[in-house]
């Protein structure tokens, strides 16, 4: 298939750990959309909002084309040459570890597998760590803990057959769309389902849950240590499983029960009846999940949260059977292919141990390497206090952006601008971390990478490339590589293509394992260039033939061995067959394309589990009960009375790099903010839409106040997403303390002591542009695409000489007309500019919050202002006449507003899927369904009132 004629490409999706499906249609013309793939068995044809939006993100505005050096375009050769020789004589001069990595979830598998096999193999150091350290590293400890391995022992699945689901700080509605969709449809069959909530904030998933536990902050052990010791009281103790299949039950049930129910409910900050309700639903019944998130992980203690989890599914032996299991769900879309590889500091490649001089061997001898790292390396916040104190001299970044996403992110930057030589392999050409490169290395996006991911159920997928790759863009792994040759390792590193690397990785894994280890994907290693580029879906553990899955007399539960049939990954776009209908909607029966009772006849393996029958990877093949005890683990002070809580937003992704391309996700949260209870907002001053300073001992942003009932009082909430390229003081991770688990080296992001007050800004204003400002002198700022444009929040400390503020938004050497109105008593003035009869851009100003329809005003940059009478609307700023304003964007596929879905309210619409057939809102994604929900609740208040 030619690159240039039109066709439709199987790949996966760039986001989330889900690793949804996707077809990406390119026309004869270029142009790109996207949907869901419906024989993906991830999603089965859905897509959440992100998904959805994937063509408006692959544009080269702001793409990185070129190598640079020292801000100096130059040729590949000329960089590699320098990174190799830098790299080589820094080692040479101050040993393997005076260098590091640090790589990212965002690259695939055989990117990955290429830079880890380069530091531990050839270089001989492990500082290699990932951004994955931020997300997962906690669940990788527990299960090696408990396990033996980093062993996800469910499957997707399963959260349709589980008749009780337990959500522990996971925001699955916003955070993992599609399985939120997959529970949903589910238990729409089947209303008996139960789902309990345990989290901090009442989010959009509580729209689901039967039971929401407003748990303290970091109380989830006392909570799960509670449960083990109620039920060893309650005799719901599966006492044959752990007998045959686990050691340590005593010492963990001792330690469960330091705590009463009074002392467990001070610790959780939850009732005896609310523990009762939930402890006595787990114990009755048998078919449970539980699905987990940065809630447990991102914490000092997440490690152990991790064990208090597993333990209770120990001791029920509900692990490994159909609908029941612990279940990590990842956040990034190749954290588990990272995890397979090696990427991370404390790990070898394979799911093979740094520390065991055995597995050490294995891999030197495989890679036939000079070398194998001999011991850990610095995980994440660790390697980049040795780049503050000199210890690493030569720091390489791939594929992230630790100046916004790292704890303690204002002297992660400072380490970065003070470190001799830093390479920085990238997409983009400014982020906040690509700014401090000596050398910028372009790479390859989404859409022209080649490779596999990984997702949550350990299901291999294959990102396809269907565009050109611009300028002189290069793969992650071909950059590695070309480096390590150079570094005088070419026989190593001469792979061909990714899927060299891919049979590589496979072999390795298979190499000397007979069952003896999880991860073996051995039936790929001998994967030629046709079976990649045709490789299906498939989940691990998948064995050359002839090799046990598991050791003798440990069988697990699963459906059987049969292969996929295959599927043809690019395909003319004239031969596809459209479907009659799109995706029926989120809650309508089964998923698209899935029959009843499990995955598509004839498209996917069945699902595998690990562990019913025991086979563990322990040297005695038991299970380990880990006897964690509660601690506590009081952050706060009188000068800082509050608990800050970081996470994301629906809409957006990471450091907004991709999402904040797209105009139709920047508009569901177009700014950051600060989630505060009302209680804690009159306590504090503070008012809806003020802005408020939210410090801590490491930091401070400004960010817009969203006073919210759904946030525990004495906690806050602000997004990671912010960065300096998008707001003026909102890198949330800057007030983050480099605080983390003892065990994983995982940072605690969700329980920061913090305090908040009131910013008194003299002026708020709000813009919209056609062109993006060049420069935003004002404390408090926050730019967003939007339809045509740009649209900007403000507020300043003072006033202003207000026309040249305007004209220095605008741009001085700007030419058309300009209308201004002034009130200067009562602090209003808007300015509006037009070119033609365009309007380039219109600002508003007032001394309180701007009441101006934002939706509105964007849509004015699109139309046509020809008649100047019309043009006064503008600087009036409300529709003319009868005009509608939509009012904040909920739904972002179909672009409704609040104001529409409000009034379908008053017009008679009393439910989701009657706003759905009304107004299409709710009826792709399904994401913002939470969302209007909340609104038609809201609406039947006002009418009972």
């Amino acid at each position: 298939m030619k690159i240039d004629e039109a066709r439709e490409v199987r790949t996966t999706c760039p986001y989330c750990g889900v690793g949804c499906g996707v077809l990406a249609k390119v026309a004869a013309d270029g142009e790109v959309t996207v949907r869901g793939d419906p024989d993906h068995p991830a999603n089965f044809g859905r897509l959440c909002s992100k998904g959805s939006a994937l063509a408006e993100t692959i544009d080269l505005d702001g793409r990185l084309l070129y190598p640079e050096i020292h801000g100096r375009r130059t040729g590949w050769d000329e960089a590699l040459d320098l990174v190799a020789s830098t790299f080589s004589q820094t080692v040479a001069e101050h040993g393997p570890d005076s260098v590091a990595f640090y790589v990212s979830g965002q690259l695939l598998t055989e990117d990955y597998y290429v830079a880890n096999k380069l530091m531990k193999g050839f270089i001989g150091s492990a500082n290699i760590d990932t951004n994955s350290r931020l997300c997962m590293a906690s669940s990788v400890a527990g299960h090696r803990r408990a396990f033996g391995s980093d062993t996800v022992p469910v499957s997707y699945e399963d959260l349709e057959l589980a008749d009780l689901i337990v959500l522990v700080g996971s925001n699955l509605a916003w955070c993992h769309p599609v399985l939120y969709q997959r529970i949903a449809a589910a238990r729409e069959k089947r209303p008996e389902m139960k789902v309990v909530l345990i989290d901090p904030r009442r989010t959009m998933t509580s729209d689901l849950a039967d039971m929401h536990l407003a748990i303290a902050p970091d109380g989830d052990v006392a909570l799960f240590t509670g449960l083990l010791a109620y039920l060893g009281q309650h005799n719901a103790l599966d006492r044959t499983y752990i007998t045959a299949h686990t050691t340590g039950f005593g010492q963990a049930l001792f330690a469960a029960s330091a705590l009463d129910l009074a002392g467990i409910a001070a610790a959780t900050g939850l009732s005896e009846d609310e523990l009762g309700r939930f402890y006595s639903l787990f114990a009755a019944t048998d078919k449970t999940v539980t699905v987990y998130s940065q809630g447990v992980n991102q914490s000092s203690s997440g490690t152990d949260k991790v064990n208090a989890i597993i333990n209770c599914h120990l001791a029920t032996g509900r692990i490994g059977k159909p609908g029941a299991g612990p279940f990590s769900v990842t956040g990034q879309p190749n954290a588990m292919g990272g995890r397979e590889v090696g990427g991370m500091a404390n790990m070898l490649a394979a799911h093979m141990e740094i520390e065991n001089p055995e597995h050490r061997d294995r891999v030197q001898r495989f890679w036939d390497a000079p070398t194998v790292a001999e011991k850990p390396g610095l995980k994440a916040v660790e390697m980049f206090q040795a780049v503050a104190d000199g210890r690493i001299k030569a720091l390489w970044i791939m594929a992230t952006n630790p100046v916004d996403s790292m704890p303690d992110a204002d002297a992660v930057e400072a380490a970065i601008k003070a470190c001799p030589f830093v390479v920085v392999s990238d997409v983009l050409a400014k982020t906040d971390t690509v700014r401090h490169a000596h050398v910028r290395l372009p790479a390859a996006a989404w859409g022209e990478k080649d490779g596999t991911v990984t997702n949550s159920e350990r299901r291999i997928s294959r990102q396809r490339a269907f565009l050109a790759t611009p300028g002189e863009a290069r793969a992650d792994w071909w950059i590695v590589a070309e480096v390590a040759k150079r570094m005088g390792f070419g026989e190593a590193f001469s792979h061909a293509s990714p899927g060299e690397i891919f049979a590589e990785h496979a072999a390795l894994s298979a190499f000397e394992n007979d069952g003896a280890r999880d991860f073996d994907i051995g039936a790929y290693a001998g994967t030629d260039g046709e079976d990649y580029d045709a490789l299906v879906p498939f989940q691990w553990p998948a064995p050359s033939p002839g090799t046990p899955l598991w050791p003798a007399g440990h069988l697990p539960l699963k459906g059987g061995d049969q292969p996929a049939a295959r599927l043809s990954p690019v395909s003319k776009v004239d031969e596809w067959a459209q479907p009659a209908k799109p995706p029926i909607s989120p809650l309508e029966g089964e998923m698209a394309g899935r029959p009843e009772g499990g995955v598509q006849a004839g498209r996917s393996s069945p699902s595998t589990r690990f562990f019913a029958n025991g086979g563990y990877y322990t040297p005695d093949r038991k299970a380990k009960f880990i006897a964690v005890r509660p601690t506590a683990q009081t952050r706060t002070s009188p000068e800082y009375p509050l608990i800050l809580n970081t996470g994301r937003v629906r809409d957006h992704w990471h450091t907004m790099t991709r999402t904040g391309k797209s105009q139709r996700l920047s508009q569901h949260m177009a700014e950051p903010f600060v989630e505060i209870h009302p209680a804690d907002a009159q306590h504090f001053g503070i008012g809806d839409a003020d802005i408020v300073r939210v410090s801590t001992a490491h930091g401070e942003v400004l960010v817009r106040a969203l006073v919210t009932a759904r946030q525990r009082p004495g906690s806050v909430f602000v997004p990671m997403h912010w960065t300096d390229q998008f707001s003026a003081r909102a890198r949330v991770d800057a007030l983050v303390a480099p605080i983390t688990d003892a065990i994983s080296g995982q940072p605690a992001s969700k329980n920061v002591a913090a305090r908040a007050e009131r910013f008194a800004a003299a002026a708020f204003g709000f813009a919209v542009f056609a062109e993006r400002p060049a420069s935003i002198d004002a404390d408090y700022w926050s730019l967003a695409r939007c339809a045509a444009g740009w649209r900007l929040e403000l507020a300043l400390e003072a006033g202003r000489d207000w026309p040249a503020f305007a004209g220095s938004l605008f741009g001085t050497d700007a030419q058309g007309e300009t209308l201004a109105y002034h009130d200067v008593t009562g602090g209003n003035y808007r300015f509006a500019r037009f070119a033609g009869s365009r309007l380039a851009g219109a600002l508003y100003l007032a001394p309180k919050p701007v009441a101006v329809s934002r939706s509105w005003a964007v849509e004015q940059l699109s139309a046509d202002h020809a008649d100047r009478r019309g043009r006064l609307a503008i600087v009036a700023g409300r529709p003319g006449g009868n005009r509608a304003d939509r009012g904040a964007i909920v739904c972002s596929c179909f672009g409704v507003g609040a104001n529409q879905i409000a009034e379908a309210v008053r017009g008679g619409c009393s439910s989701v899927e009657a706003i759905g057939a009304t107004l299409n809102a709710g009826t792709n994604c399904g994401s913002c369904r939470a969302e209007i929900r909340t609104i038609i609740e809201a609406r039947r208040l006002q009418a009972a009132e």
